[in-house]
């Protein structure tokens, strides 16, 4: 058998669909399995073990309009010849599930999306209202009409297979960064999607000087995404000045990392601090401890999908009425579901965090948490 499984657009939504990746492998071990893939997110499938082969379709947002139609015209051609039995679209977009139906698959499993039922031959149901249910389980319901075991973070937690090549280039700059071998590395991620889970450079800059000043091991590494390197600068800046001289080399500016870096990062980190982004649930496939901060969105839907032994803070305002919202419009205008958010409850879901993944760094204990802000 062959199987093409079909997830187009965010780093995100992607790292959601490995644990159905290995599931997908378990399920049809001798099945040759193929991931469809836009550039920007091919990174997290690249190596991982269960698949036979990552195509990367065109980014048609890099494309003029009239090339768009020609770059996805040869998509379909290759997809077609390599005469796939099974297609499964995780997406349920206009591009995605034209793609799945024009494969020429005879078993197309999708969602029941208005007005695009007819290109698959079985239909699952995806409730139209925002859902207190992990987004793991909300795509598993495609595996689940296939045959394919329950949804098991244990048995299947996210993944992303870290790059030797990424991982030295990352000891290099941390070296040429002046960080040593044995310092306890904290990684702050400044970037976000959109305004809806961008925190203020304030609290950033707050929270990175506490926890640089908090212990003589703290090494506070500040990234983010290419469109956020300005606010990655300020934050740097507003840290070191808030530590004094004395202190500023240990928050350190390593510039932009990669989606293979920041993994890399991640497995050499002692804490990630981000909101609910690409390179958080990048995070999520090592066993670093992670304090999530979550705006718009809820844990519930995009908390780390791992072992539960790996410690994950959430915090989050609770008891907003506007709160999961379609992050299209602001309706108090303040975005509240994030400025509520103190750095001082982030430093403290820091050390919870931090200690935890000390006790859990000889694979032993359960921590983990949800700290909430009323």
């Amino acid at each position: 058998m062959r199987i093409l499984v079909v997830r187009l657009r965010e780093i995100g939504d992607v790292v959601f669909t490995t644990p159905g990746v290995t599931a997908l492998r378990a399920r049809f071990p001798d099945a040759y399995l193929a991931y469809l893939v836009e550039p920007h997110a091919a990174p997290v499938v690249a190596a991982h073990p269960s698949l036979d082969e990552v195509i990367v379709a065109p980014a048609r947002s890099a494309l003029p309009r009239w090339q768009r139609l020609g770059a996805d015209y040869g998509l379909i051609r290759a997809l077609r010849r390599r005469r796939f039995d099974l297609v499964i679209d995780f997406h349920g977009g206009p591009r995605a599930s034209l793609i799945t139906w024009l494969t020429g698959a005879r078993e197309r499993v999708g969602y029941d999306v208005a007005g695009r039922t007819w290109m698959y031959t079985r239909v699952v149901h995806r409730p139209r209202a925002l859902r207190a249910r992990h987004s793991v389980e909300n795509q598993w319901d495609l595996l689940t009409v296939l045959g394919v075991d329950p949804p098991d973070r244990i048995r299947y937690p996210v993944a992303m297979t870290v790059d030797a090549t990424a991982a030295a280039d990352v000891e290099r700059r941390l070296h040429d960064a002046g960080v040593p071998p044995d310092a306890r590395l904290i990684v702050i991620h400044v970037s976000a999607g959109n305004p809806f889970r961008r925190w203020p450079i304030a609290s950033f800059a707050s929270v990175a000087a506490a926890l640089a000043r908090e212990s003589a091991r703290n090494w506070v590494i500040v990234t983010s995404g290419p469109s956020e390197r300005q606010a990655s600068t300020q934050v740097i800046d507003v840290a070191r000045a808030a530590v004094g001289d004395e202190l500023s080399h240990r928050v350190v500016n390593c510039g932009e990392f990669s989606l293979r870096e920041v993994r890399a990062l991640c497995e050499r980190a002692a804490l990630y601090i981000g909101g609910d982004s690409g390179p958080m649930h990048i995070a999520s496939t090592s066993r670093v401890p992670m304090v999530s901060l979550y705006g718009p969105t809820l844990p519930a839907r995009s908390a780390p999908w791992r072992h539960p032994r790996w410690s994950a803070e959430a915090v989050e305002v609770t008891e907003l009425p506007c709160r999961p919202c379609d992050q299209r419009v602001c309706i108090p205008g303040d975005f509240r579901c994030l400025t509520g958010i103190t750095p001082e409850v982030v430093v403290d879901a820091s050390r919870r965090a931090l200690a935890a993944g000390t006790h859990t760094a000889g694979d032993a204990g359960t921590i983990s948490g949800v700290h909430e802000q009323g």
